[in-house]
């Protein structure tokens, strides 16, 4: 199995995993209920230049991730979910350095996206600024 390279790499893991997403149980309607289908195309083609833009150094993502999840009512089974599914397309395809940094770093923005979550639960009478 081959490490993560380029951009071709980012699009199979992402198609991949949202594959899975969509299927999903107990994610894929949340997924679905916020993405039409004919939207999707869109979505990936954000998620690849986000990816590229992390991995790759390549200025192609602006945008504020967490500000898109504050109100879809996220909790913790939510994002174990997430990231099992998310592993799993990266084992699936991938193995090496660049595959082990994905994982480490989707690991950090769901712990950092489920504090950032519970602290705004926590105190509902501040707005965050997005």
């Amino acid at each position: 199995m081959k490490d993560i390279t380029d951009k071709e790499d980012i699009k199979c893991y992402v198609d991949h995993f949202y594959n899975a997403v969509q299927q999903d149980d107990l994610i894929g309607p949340i997924f679905n209920a916020k993405i039409q289908p004919d939207e999707w195309h869109l979505h990936l083609d954000k998620m690849y230049r986000f990816w590229n833009s992390v991995l790759f150094g390549k200025a192609e993502y602006r945008g504020q991730p967490f500000s898109h999840h504050i109100n879809l009512g996220l909790s913790k089974a939510h994002f174990e979910r997430w990231i099992s599914l998310f592993e799993i397309s990266i084992k699936t395809n991938f193995k090496g350095a660049r595959a082990n940094e994905v994982l480490q770093r989707a690991g950090k923005m769901r712990l950092m996206f489920e504090h950032k979550l519970q602290y705004l639960r926590n105190r509902p009478n501040i707005k965050p600024i997005v």
